[in-house]
């Protein structure tokens, strides 16, 4: 729990407080933690892993929302408004997370104000980035989508190497095309083209960024 960055700024007394609340659940690989529209009963932190969180279209498409790992907080907005989980969680690799029950974490963050605010700032952070992805979908092209995200991968959890920056994403093409709304094939000749100018390099799942500026330049 030390390690993990939502907990960061607890004493050890308060730690050994929280490890009473959690309950620990290990999911494979591509099994769902939980379903869009099931009753909201807790919030959860990955402990080791990664999550996809996604939304079904009235199309029946799938619309991917983010890509969680280490550390990452997910669901919490079950404890604000007591409704159902407004989207999917899948884990993308074997996963371990600890979740906290609504009615403890009420309890938990009425005692641990540092928690509190850490909730509100995760809170105004997913809808800075909610708000980044209509802007994205409505004003820009497949082109500039796709930049965008990559430039909010590597700020997130890029390696910033001699030749350029580093994005081990684990991502498919088709993952890809669910975050921006597109098609596979459409993501992998933006991809192509953008390897052949000079902007990116591609090995597999790695991706690596050569020209930053020229990459922000599309969006």
């Amino acid at each position: 729990m030390q390690k993990l960055p939502f907990f960061d700024g607890l004493t050890d007394r308060e730690l050994e407080l929280v490890a009473g609340l959690l309950v620990e659940r290990r999911y494979a690989k591509s099994a769902v933690i939980f379903m869009e529209g099931e009753p909201g009963e807790a919030v959860f932190i990955i402990r080791q892993g990664k999550v996809k969180i996604s939304k079904s279209t009235a199309d029946g498409r799938e619309q991917i929302l983010h890509i969680l790992k280490d550390g990452d907080v997910f669901a919490e907005v079950v404890l604000f408004d007591k409704g159902p989980y407004p989207a999917t969680a899948e884990a993308v690799e074997e996963t371990a997370v600890m979740l906290l029950r609504n009615a403890d974490m009420e309890k938990l963050l009425q005692k641990q104000p540092v928690l509190a605010v850490k909730m509100l700032r995760l809170m105004a952070r997913r809808l800075r980035q909610a708000q980044l992805l209509i802007r994205d979908l409505a004003l820009h092209d497949a082109y500039g989508r796709l930049a965008g995200l990559l430039l909010r991968f590597a700020r997130r959890e890029g390696k910033r190497a001699k030749d350029g920056i580093i994005l081990d994403l684990e991502l498919t093409r088709q993952d890809m095309a669910s975050m921006i709304g597109t098609s596979r094939e459409t993501v992998a000749r933006i991809l192509s083209r953008f390897q052949k100018e000079g902007v990116l390099s591609l090995d597999r799942q790695r991706i690596i960024i050569l020209d930053e500026e020229k990459l922000r330049d599309w969006t």
